[in-house]
């Protein structure tokens, strides 16, 4: 991948930075070859913080590496799933379209797919389960639009549950993408990918996949966090 990546590849870089492009080959290397995670995987993460920050190009270029390392369109989906939850309907539509690039012989669906509803109590009780106790803003949801804390709570299961890899997947990637937005909220993550057995090796490889699409500063956001829980 070094040989033929895109910064790499920038004359004026070749010219004038050599420690740039050599600081960045050593991060690629890292995204691109298995480590404490595979690298089909990593280059997944790569590719959905990368819709994440408005870089389809850059993208498709990372789902294309994971699908040439065997990443399959449903684990692909993976990171539809995702976005559709954390970053809403422009990214769920930016990231579908990279998916199609990608893997252009896609399967249609028929029109009319059941909706699920949340049962009483449902969402709250999730809540609990998953953040020891109902986090203020999601408790004013409850009071104030309890179906918007029941969308919540179906999104949230969504990117969870329907994940087409495994539940430490699902918070690497989660990790990854909040990284690429130096968001403090990786640590809610962090904290979830260890109780499902995440080890700091893998997490640190899913901060530094944001590297590529929100540089060097998406460690320094997320990176320390490893400590701090």
């Amino acid at each position: 991948m070094t040989d033929t990546n895109a910064l790499l590849q920038i004359e004026l870089l070749k010219q004038l930075a050599p420690f740039t492009r050599s600081g960045y080959a050593m991060f690629r290397e890292v995204i691109d070859t298995d480590g404490a995670m595979p690298a089909k995987l990593k280059r997944l993460c790569a590719a959905v913080a990368a819709v994440n920050r408005g870089y389809t190009d850059l993208a498709r270029s990372e789902l294309g590496g994971a699908a040439a390392l065997g990443l399959t369109r449903n684990e692909a989906a993976s990171g539809l799933i995702l976005l559709s939850s954390l970053r809403g309907e422009g990214a769920a539509q930016a990231f579908d379209g990279v998916i199609r690039h990608v893997y252009p012989d896609a399967a249609t669906t028929p029109q009319g797919a059941a909706l699920e509803r949340a049962g009483a109590g449902e969402a709250e009780a999730n809540f609990k389960a998953y953040f020891g106790t109902v986090p203020p803003a999601l408790a004013i949801l409850l009071r104030l639009v309890p179906r918007g804390a029941d969308g919540y709570y179906l999104m949230r299961k969504g990117t969870i549950d329907c994940n087409q890899l495994d539940r430490k997947s699902a918070e690497l990637m989660l990790i990854a993408v909040l990284a690429s937005d130096y968001s403090p909220m990786a640590a809610t993550h962090i904290r979830a990918a260890r109780a499902v057995g995440a080890s700091d090796a893998e997490m640190a490889e899913a901060i530094l996949c944001a590297v590529p699409s929100a540089g060097i500063a998406a460690w320094m956001s997320a990176g320390m966090l490893l400590e701090a829980q």
